[in-house]
């Protein structure tokens, strides 16, 4: 079973506007994070577009990645959906496909309580046999985990780790301290919010789960491994220079703005899926400036 640590980068999922994928721009991108060796690829997360694609789709993009990625680098790969079943129909895909791990968070429309995300999850895990994170999102599915949850979800057979929204770094220490102290030895915390990740990393988070690595894995291994290394001021420089960046996700979201850089660097032609829209002119114009500026091409 991988060990979920180190880096694990969220690529978009290039798709036409029917929602039918580009599986060789989506190979081009799987291919520039195993040669960049990220620790794992994040498939099918939010960034990857997850809710918007059919499960033949997602299957399609799940074996196109696999394929792409064979002996170079896991495959993480997002089983998130509004119904149980369903999600059970997906994790079996990953299983059954040779996925590493599945990337589960608790989709809704009726808000959910902690017993009904605690009985999603382990009809999930134990109806598929694949090794399950949890996927706390709160912005996307309106429900947040409690370390009490996370304690009680930890110790499910196949629940091996979980990926939850960075703190602030005035929190962010206790926010980990919180849950390490509700979950076993060896369950593995990662974070993602990619402008609070590096103090994350510095506070003992063991996984970066980063949108922005999915395009631009060299400077986010970067600042990992002088996290990992303990040099707090160069994780925090090499973070600083990557501000203009996190000003852009926080002012339109890592979503759009990944699709306009991917665009911007010849990587593939896709737009969000509808009714996400493209950036404006003038947004993407400022996408552009800041990949040039930062000689993130």
């Amino acid at each position: 079973m991988t060990d979920l640590t180190g880096l694990s980068a969220f690529p978009i999922t290039p798709a036409s506007a029917s929602g039918v994928v580009d599986v060789a721009a989506l190979r081009g991108l799987v291919g520039r994070l195993a040669a960049a060796k990220v620790d794992s690829v994040g498939l099918l997360g939010s960034t990857g577009s997850y809710p918007y694609l059919t499960r033949d789709e997602r299957r399609r993009a799940l074996d196109a990645a696999l394929d792409e990625a064979a002996g170079r680098v896991p495959v993480l790969v997002g089983v998130g959906a509004l119904r149980t079943d369903a999600a059970l129909d997906l994790a079996r895909d990953a299983q059954a496909a040779g996925a590493a791990a599945g990337l589960l968070a608790p989709v809704s429309y009726t808000p959910l309580s902690d017993d009904e995300v605690f009985e999603h999850v382990r009809a999930v895990a134990d109806g598929s046999g694949l090794p399950i994170c949890f996927y706390d999102n709160p912005g996307t599915t309106h429900f947040a985990v409690s370390p009490a949850l996370l304690g009680r979800l930890s110790r499910l057979p196949g629940v091996v780790a979980a990926k939850s929204p960075a703190a602030p770094a005035a929190e962010v220490a206790g926010r980990i301290a919180a849950l390490r102290a509700a979950v076993p030895d060896g369950f593995r915390l990662g974070s993602s919010v990619d402008w609070h990740a590096a103090e994350a990393l510095l506070a003992g988070s063991e996984a970066w789960y980063s949108v922005a690595a999915g395009l631009f894995p060299r400077p986010c291994l970067a600042i990992l491994r002088a996290a990992r290394r303990g040099d707090g001021a160069e994780a925090r420089r090499l973070d600083a220079a990557l501000a203009p960046l996190w000003a852009l996700f926080r002012a339109h979201s890592s979503l759009r703005v990944v699709y306009a850089a991917a665009d911007i660097l010849g990587l593939c032609r896709a737009e969000p899926p509808r009714p996400i829209l493209p950036l404006p002119a003038a947004v993407r114009a400022d996408v552009a400036a800041v990949v040039e500026r930062l000689g993130l091409g």
